[in-house]
């Protein structure tokens, strides 16, 4: 009997999600037609679940832990215990926004604007309560899909997105009006899953090697040899954790060193080190850093 119930997002997040637990350790199959991927853990067991319906699940104890938006948490006001936020995406590691998207042309310019007017929307529960709290009554519905089309042919007079970068939406000739929340992929698990040693034990291995592998998209690992009479120079350069690892190689005029940096800062790095004085410079990726 697998100690942990974990439910896998299906859909856009499916595949990097997978790719995710590799990077940590742990080796997820989908199978055609199947919900119940194969992990090399026999500890654990999978399920796809949209990630609209996790929460729930999470929140009943169908599922001992699942991976959702903060969104679809907010959404169905499950009470679960989130262990924490993992951003990323097939695509970039921004996170996503509900934005409210009216026409250009609208006479719409703020939320409270929208009084009396009408709203498509996925995320409606959340909608009508960030309308209710403000005081504002509009009528909030369902949207199975295409939801900017509905706006674009005045079906509705306002929807509300979700969106990263906002340009399909510029692209449809359509007009944001405000950020409604910002969400972020969130590990969630039931309360009642965290009451138990063995399945708590379980669920913040898997927390810790899933940040572990994220924070190590970001770094980078840097060797080099440095001249003595240039380490102060090319240590200067060099931002790392704490201060980066210095050892003497055969011939003592001579040193090795490593460190972390960020990927992005490479780029720019690299030849200052060398013009600094050191030489063989190696970079390579990590995979997991805790």
């Amino acid at each position: 009997m697998p100690l942990l119930k974990l439910g896998i997002p299906k859909g856009s997040l499916e595949e990097a999600t997978i790719e995710l637990f590799a990077q940590a350790g742990w080796n997820i199959t989908a199978h055609a037609r199947n919900y119940y991927p194969d992990i090399d853990d026999p500890d654990i067991r999978c399920a796809l679940i949209r990630a609209q319906e996790m929460a729930p699940y999470v929140e009943r104890g169908a599922l001992d832990l699942g991976l959702t938006g903060l969104d679809w948490i907010l959404e169905s006001q499950a009470e679960v215990e989130q262990i924490c936020t993992l951003t990323y995406s097939k695509v970039s590691n921004r996170p996503s926004r509900w934005v409210l998207v009216v026409p250009q042309d609208s006479p719409i310019q703020r939320i409270e604007d929208l009084a009396g007017k009408k709203i498509a929307t996925e995320l409606v529960g959340f909608t009508k309560r960030y309308l209710a709290e403000r005081g504002i009554e509009a009528a909030v519905e369902f949207s199975w899909g295409a939801t900017e089309a509905k706006v674009v042919e005045g079906l509705v007079d306002a929807v509300v997105e979700i969106t990263e970068t906002g340009s399909t939406i510029r692209a449809h000739g359509l007009r944001i009006v405000e950020d409604l929340l910002i969400t972020e992929t969130r590990l969630i698990a039931n309360p009642q899953a965290m009451q138990d040693p063995s399945r708590r034990a379980k669920i913040e291995q898997i927390a810790l090697m899933l940040q572990a592998a994220l924070r190590a998209r970001h770094k980078v690992a840097l060797k080099c040899n440095v001249p003595a009479e240039c380490l102060d120079a090319v240590v200067a350069l060099l931002p790392s954790l704490h201060a980066p690892t210095v050892s003497h190689l055969y011939d003592r005029q001579w040193l090795a060193l490593e460190t972390i940096v960020d990927a992005a800062s490479v780029r720019d790095l690299v030849p200052k080190l060398s013009a600094a004085g050191a030489q063989g410079i190696l970079e390579y990726r990590l995979n997991k850093m805790v």
